[in-house]
């Protein structure tokens, strides 16, 4: 059990920093179904500019600033040509996976798997007092700075959204965009904005799988990650604190499946179970919202 607690904490940061991404973008109106696409980009963008560089911190600038303009690209389509949200979003993890995979194929002749020796990964913290300390060594030591930021990341956006002027802005323009627009918010580019902040998010999330979790990329490595977030931030209802307990109850599910493969039919069955998980908690979620839909008195 501790071997998998282990693996979920590591698990847990990419979807952290997709669902509160995707969070935020959906706090101004917009469902991001793209943050598959951007994690992938992120992790691709990351990969190839720290091979460039020697330096892991311009791969996780490079994975972010590829995230940030995949988002506003595609924010940019919805908002200015008032294209369908989901389809603008399939379209974006179906273009970025085939672009992605086309360069991998003809112009780094691989197929799937880009390793490069001597990658310059996202280094580890160990804090040597902390050792002996059975709860904080597991919870703390052995992990990376990208691991601290997406923890720090939860509260921080829950700050923004109810106490500044930019997230209450943000949120008007998701729960009533004409009074919004009448007071004079900018609607279509805060939506943009959001979507910056939800691409550049979602590529520090596949930045930390190619660079801090595996050190190559594999063009299946996000495996459905960017719709568990999507999932995570539905189920904790556009709050960043019950989103991010849902990511790491799919997180932990996630490790758990990984510890009880066992090679057989019967073991790759558990493959599934963290999509299972997800599906429950939604169907969950969506009970709840009709249930408290009963009790509200009606006119």
């Amino acid at each position: 059990m501790s071997t998998v607690v282990s693996s979920a904490l590591l698990l847990v940061v990419p979807l952290l920093f997709a669902a509160v991404g995707g969070l935020v973008h959906r706090a101004s109106g917009v469902v991001n179904i793209g943050l598959e696409g951007q994690m992938l980009a992120g992790a691709f963008v990351g990969v190839l500019v720290s091979a460039q560089t020697g330096s892991w911190f311009a791969g996780v600038l490079g994975a972010v600033v590829a995230g940030t303009v995949t988002g506003l690209l595609m924010t940019l389509v919805i908002t200015r040509l008032q294209a369908n949200q989901i389809i603008v979003g399939l379209g974006v993890n179906i273009l970025l996976a085939g672009v992605i995979g086309f360069v991998l194929k003809w112009e780094l002749g691989v197929s799937g798997t880009l390793r490069i020796d001597g990658l310059d990964r996202v280094p580890r913290w160990t804090i040597p007092a902390l050792a002996d300390v059975p709860v904080l060594d597991e919870l703390l030591n052995d992990k990376d700075v990208l691991f601290f930021l997406a923890l720090a990341l939860v509260p921080a956006t829950a700050w923004m959204l109810r106490n500044t002027s930019f997230g209450l802005r943000l949120r008007a323009c998701g729960d009533a965009e004409t009074a919004a627009a009448s007071l004079g918010v900018a609607v279509n580019r805060m939506r943009e904005y959001s979507g910056m902040i939800a691409g550049a998010l979602a590529g520090l999330g596949g930045a930390y799988l190619s660079l801090a979790h595996v050190g190559l990329f594999n063009d299946q490595m996000i495996a459905g990650r960017g719709f568990i977030a999507l999932a995570a931030f539905y189920f904790g209802r556009n709050r960043p604190v019950p989103t991010a307990i849902a990511c790491l109850i799919f997180a932990f599910f996630d490790a758990w499946q990984h510890s009880l493969q066992t090679g057989t039919a019967i073991g790759q069955l558990f493959t599934a179970l963290p999509y299972v998980v997800v599906v429950a908690a939604l169907a969950l979620s969506a009970a709840q919202q009709r249930a408290r839909a009963r009790r509200m008195p009606t006119a």
